[in-house]
């Protein structure tokens, strides 16, 4: 598989899934080559791995804010599936 690291780490996470769902509309139309599928396929799914870190890295970041039932509030990590 080639290295396609460093070129994607450059992308924002809305570049890198716009990039994505290029690479699934030109896989799903059927019209590229046995090869350039590959290699479409192989990038897509280095995108996907950026995409899915990007997303566990902003749920890390996320807080909630809970009221209690004293009303004083207090901050808990979100869980978010």
């Amino acid at each position: 598989m080639k290295n396609f690291k460093e070129e994607i780490e450059k992308l924002s996470f809305e570049e890198a899934l716009s990039e994505l769902e290029k690479i699934v509309a030109k896989l799903e139309s059927g019209k590229e080559s046995l090869e350039n599928a590959i290699n479409e396929y192989e990038y897509g799914n280095a995108l996907r791995e950026f995409c899915e870190k990007k997303l566990n890295e902003a749920k890390l970041k996320i807080d909630k804010i809970v009221k209690k039932e004293d009303g004083s509030v207090t901050i808990e990590p979100a869980e978010i599936n």
